[in-house]
């Protein structure tokens, strides 16, 4: 592709040694330079690729795109104001705009994306069609998955995930869209057909700054639709349902809480922790020439927990929306056993242990919310505080389990720092352990602190009688939580039939040991 090709859809501020070559590749590490690549030079948070263009002009750079023209070297510098945009454009276009080839549903919110998106695909799949899925977990085309690295790419490997979908002729993707996805333009020029904002509480407001700054953050994805697009937004939620009026496409709602929406909840049952519950379509809307009529059906739910009710409203619009028929959407949710680390039952006999990444503050209210729904005798908590996302969401993490701690019966806390289960950006600070243990004493709540996840994880199974419940929860520092709890039980219970035991860990991802 000749270089000036690539640069059409990029605002160039000037340039120097600017000549329309032939243009292999685009880089933006200079380690994965070859010859005749375009080096994006991307100041990110750590290290600045303007520091990089040595290396990247050593291993064959043709060209440079940069944010501050550089001395010293005789080959096209481009300069832009924001090279993460000139990035996404630049990719989009060597790819050929793989993303308009296909239908994309844009999936953001502080909780819930993962199974969002997972509900999505299976009910987009079991139509019969070719479905792609990129998120946190994995990113999936068709019937090969591969591991995810980042909730979102950044965007020369998402529009690379594009291109390589439409080769395999995949005709939808269901896609998370994370905060710093949105913050970052990793998500810049990506066609999305349908996006939805689900719910928002505080996390990472540490790393944008204030709440309101993540709030507009996540809120873009809803207000950059284009009047061609669709919206589906919550409105128990006050922060999507305030979107309502501030974005360009035609927009859906629901609520679970109220009969109000184009579709609402009824009849909720959540006794066995799995929802049962009615969808009224209130009202008739038509988008993109499928008409959906007023009408009622029943949802029975694989997945337990009252947060799932929300992800699958979500789901169960976007079905309807894509012309999935009521029935194929009824069958998936009922087959679809859930996502890893979800509220995820990974053992059930003569108690359960539950494993949930218990990410924030919202994440942890609708989970214990969902425990105060169900039987048990009493609630073992293991919790892996949450490293290097600073002390406002530790603290306001620390209340939810204090503020739930009475009503479940909850006097003492299994905490660990998982030390030797994450990486460096993970790692907990003396900062977060402190106002952890601050709100933990206020409450009366004792805590049993551990710096390795094993021993945290033996304390609870030591102590777990019938009828019990052993909550592993926390987010990266838990990853391996299933795995431990699962090997320690097969210690302790030799008698115990093996595939069975280790059944929920077959399709595992994240903390599998080797």
């Amino acid at each position: 592709m000749k270089l000036d090709v690539l640069l059409e859809s990029v605002d160039i501020i000037e340039s120097e040694n600017k000549k329309d070559i032939d243009i292999a590749g685009i880089a933006y590490n200079s380690n994965d330079v070859t010859p005749g690549d375009v080096f994006v030079c991307i100041k990110g948070f750590v290290t600045d690729g303007h520091d990089y263009i040595g290396g990247a002009v050593k291993n064959g750079a043709a060209a440079i795109i940069v944010e501050d023209l550089q001395d010293g070297w005789d080959i096209p510098q481009i300069r832009v104001k924001n090279s993460r945009l000139a990035l996404a454009a630049m990719s989009d276009t060597f790819y050929g705009h793989p993303s308009q080839s296909m239908k994309t549903v844009g999936i953001t919110a502080t909780n819930g994306k993962t199974t969002t998106s997972f509900m999505t695909d299976a009910i987009l799949e079991k139509h019969g069609w070719k479905t792609g899925l990129i998120g946190t977990v994995v990113v999936k085309m068709g019937d090969y998955a591969e591991p995810a690295t980042l909730t979102t790419p950044e965007s020369l490997d998402l529009h690379h995930y594009f291109a390589q979908m439409r080769e395999r002729d995949i005709s939808h993707v269901t896609m998370e869209v994370s905060s710093s996805a949105l913050d970052l333009h990793r998500i810049g020029n990506v066609d999305f057909d349908i996006v939805t904002l689900n719910n928002i509480s505080r996390e990472h407001i540490d790393l944008h700054g204030s709440f309101e700054e993540y709030f507009n953050t996540k809120a873009s994805l809803v207000r950059n639709a284009g009047p061609d697009k669709c919206a589906v937004l919550n409105l128990d939620c006050p922060y999507s349902s305030s979107l309502v009026n501030e974005t360009k496409a035609q927009v859906l709602t629901f609520s679970v809480e109220k009969e109000d929406g184009h579709l609402c909840c009824k009849n909720l049952d959540l006794s066995t922790g799995r929802a049962k519950f009615t969808v009224e379509v209130r009202k008739p809307f038509e988008v993109n020439g499928v008409k959906v009529e007023p009408q009622e059906f029943d949802i029975e739910l694989a997945t337990p927990g009252y947060h799932s009710v929300y992800n699958s409203m979500v789901a169960i619009t976007v079905g309807l929306v894509s012309g999935v028929p009521v029935n194929t959407i009824q069958t998936s949710l009922r087959q679809f056993g859930g996502v890893e680390r979800r509220f995820e039952i990974i053992f059930e006999d003569d108690f359960k242990i539950i494993d949930d990444h218990f990410a924030n503050n919202g994440n942890i209210d609708v989970t214990l919310s969902t425990m105060q729904k169900m039987e048990f005798k009493n609630l073992k908590l293991v919790y892996a505080i949450r490293g290097n996302r600073g002390p406002t969401v530790n603290r306001e993490n620390a209340k939810a389990i204090a503020e739930w701690a009475p009503k479940l019966g909850i006097g003492e806390v299994v905490a660990t720092l998982s030390r030797s289960h994450v990486t460096t950006k993970d790692k907990v600070t003396d900062e977060e352990i402190e106002v952890f243990r601050e709100e933990m004493d206020e409450a009366g709540v004792k805590v049993h602190l551990y710096e390795e996840l094993d021993d945290a994880i033996s304390h609870a199974l030591s102590e777990v009688e019938a009828d019990d419940i052993v909550l592993l929860a926390g987010s990266q520092g838990m990853d391996f939580g299933a795995n431990i709890a699962l090997n320690q039980m097969k210690e302790a219970r030799p008698e115990i039939d093996e595939e069975k035991l280790f059944k929920p860990l077959e399709n595992r991802v994240a903390g599998i040991l080797g």
